[in-house]
């Protein structure tokens, strides 16, 4: 039995992610992976039993670097405008190290696939999302809001911006960099609108 090349493992992955987010799901194939990797079919056979296994896996690895990512420095018990602050800069920043893993991940949400790679890489951040909104609500610092309503208003402001910055332009063609200056000013009229 062969074993496994780490370095290759890692090609493999890079260029999955890549194809992926270019040529879609419908797109993308073992024969097509194998040759932009530049190893034989049988190799990612050692790795992946089949493509699915392979999509799977990744997601599921990008879900989990992300939920960790989010959580670097943050604690549910924070004050409000603190916490929010803080899962503010944290998605901002792995967004923008990591654009092709976001829009592999957002790719793969909206497949069959999608309820399990989020079930099985949000564990951990769903509990401490959970337990930071209700602490926000106990010490009246977050209007009660349904989850859908409070995360649309709480994180919609920042993935607009996110999603102009990976375009490169914002409405009607302007040319548009995320800035911190930017960050900012959304995220205190979030915070205004959120708060009591």
């Amino acid at each position: 039995m062969r074993t496994r090349d780490t370095g290759k493992e890692d090609i493999v992955k890079k260029e999955a992610i890549s194809m992926l987010v270019k040529e879609g799901f419908n797109g993308f194939s073992m024969n097509k992976l194998a040759k932009k990797a530049g190893i034989s079919v049988a190799t990612l056979y050692i790795y992946y039993t089949d493509k699915d296994d392979l999509v799977i896996k990744l997601g599921i690895e990008i879900g989990q670097n992300f939920f960790r990512e989010t959580l670097k420095d943050f604690s549910p018990d924070m004050p409000f405008k603190d916490g929010l602050r803080k899962q503010w800069e944290n998605r901002a920043r792995f967004a923008i190290r990591y654009p092709e893993e976001v829009a592999y991940y957002e790719i793969l949400r909206h497949t069959q696939h999608g309820e399990q790679v989020l079930s099985q890489s949000i564990a951990d951040f769903k509990a401490a999302m959970s337990k930071f909104y209700h602490n926000a609500i106990r010490r009246k610092e977050l209007k009660p809001l349904s989850l859908e309503v409070f995360w649309s208003v709480a994180y919609g402001p920042l993935y607009s911006l996110l999603r102009f910055h990976s375009e490169g332009k914002s409405l009607g063609g302007k040319p548009f960099t995320f800035s911190k200056k930017d960050m900012n000013k959304a995220l205190e009229l979030v915070i205004k609108a959120l708060t009591p």
